[in-house]
């Protein structure tokens, strides 16, 4: 299994999702925060009063898929986040070692 991060620009997250679901990869989970970072694009940065070294909204998407859903998944995302702007995001690929459900108690089905 492979875990996908996605960090991507808040105004893309609905674009991506759409078509992440559309392409049948229906579990996934979007959380907001604020960034700071070299490729934060000068256009949407924004002053923070809660944390003032933080200067713009990012979205994180993850998802853990079947390591052969990999290569699909990042395209979607990529094709789909992508602006051509500085601030654009990035992806990060990891292994997944195992996975329990809570309720359950089942690993790795």
């Amino acid at each position: 299994m492979k875990e996908i991060k996605a960090f991507i620009r808040t105004s893309k997250v609905n674009d991506v999702a759409m078509n992440l679901q559309k392409n049948n990869f229906c579990c996934f989970s979007v959380f907001e925060g604020d960034g700071s970072g070299n490729f934060s694009d000068p256009d949407k940065e924004y002053p923070s009063l809660k944390h003032p070294y933080l200067h713009y909204k990012i979205a994180k998407l993850e998802i853990v898929c079947k390591k052969e859903d990999e290569n699909t998944i990042v395209e979607i995302i990529k094709e789909h986040a992508h602006t051509g702007k500085s601030g654009d995001g990035l992806i990060y690929v990891s292994n997944v070692e195992s996975r329990l459900r809570i309720r359950t108690g089942e690993r790795n089905e």
